[in-house]
């Protein structure tokens, strides 16, 4: 497991990174079953995983205890609560497991630790931060802007292997959409 981070970690910053072993060292493996929580709203975060394998939702409950899912997030990407492992305040999502998963987990003591000690690590968390906030703001003004049917094409275009993955009720989630509109409108595709 720790292999697939040293490559993410070369990929994005090049052979010839100071102390990767040490970075490497600061991660724990986890290996979990489907459908674990790793945080429950109200709960302090306090980790960032990097997903070696499987997939994570992250999500919240709206106020008929319906979950709204806000991502899906698969193999070679990374997941927290940045609010919340940030500022140590109470988290205001979810975060579970959809799939068995292989996860490298660093806590937030190791993190500082990190980006104190290692150049290199702020732009990995400059890069998590960034792809974290694109991500919100692309899906959150494409949805916007998109109907349901043209929703689930952008999910069959943008991220084809979530459709094959993952159960509808979850995907219709993601999508904003109820699984039962959701079944019908992809049977006209």
């Amino acid at each position: 497991m720790i292999e697939i981070l040293r490559q993410h970690i070369v990929t994005r910053l090049g052979k010839n990174i100071d102390q990767i072993d040490l970075v490497l060292s600061k991660f724990k493996p986890i290996e979990t079953k489907r459908n674990e929580q790793l945080l429950s709203q109200g709960e302090v975060c306090k980790h960032v995983y990097f997903i070696a394998k499987g997939c994570l939702q992250v999500y919240v409950y709206d106020q008929d205890m319906n979950e709204n899912t806000r991502d899906l997030i698969i193999e070679d990407n990374w997941c927290t609560e940045l609010m919340s492992f940030g500022s140590g305040q109470p988290a205001s999502e979810n975060i579970r497991t959809v799939e068995p998963s292989q996860l490298l987990a660093i806590d937030r003591k190791g993190f500082q630790e990190m980006m104190e000690t290692v150049p290199q690590f702020d732009k990995v968390y400059k890069q998590i931060l960034e792809a974290s906030y694109a991500n919100s703001v692309y899906r959150i003004n494409t949805f916007v802007a998109l109907s349901a049917l043209d929703r689930i094409k952008w999910l069959m275009q943008n991220r084809p292997t979530l459709m094959t993955r993952l159960s509808s009720k979850l995907i219709a989630s993601y999508l904003g959409i109820n699984k039962d509109v959701f079944s019908r409108l992809k049977a006209q595709l």
